[in-house]
């Protein structure tokens, strides 16, 4: 069996790491006032979620950059 190995660009670890800032930036920034308790309870699930993924690729994906705010975030 043989194993496919896709190579990950900087470009693309840059879109990663940039979503993922989304994320961190969303869960600091907390609920806004529009927004039902309900919806947010749904949106702070899916980006906790979202950032433990991340984290879970950890340095061999994202190389240097920090994943402080990723662990931060979901705390």
């Amino acid at each position: 069996m043989t194993e496919l190995v896709q190579e990950v660009t900087a470009e693309e670890v840059a879109r990663s790491y940039s979503a993922s800032m989304d994320s961190v930036n969303l869960l600091n920034a907390g609920k806004p006032e529009d927004m039902s308790d309900e919806d947010w309870a749904d949106t702070v699930k899916r980006n906790k979620e979202h950032l433990e993924i991340q984290i879970a690729k950890g340095a061999e994906f994202y190389g240097e950059h920090d994943l402080t705010p990723f662990e931060n975030a979901i705390k």
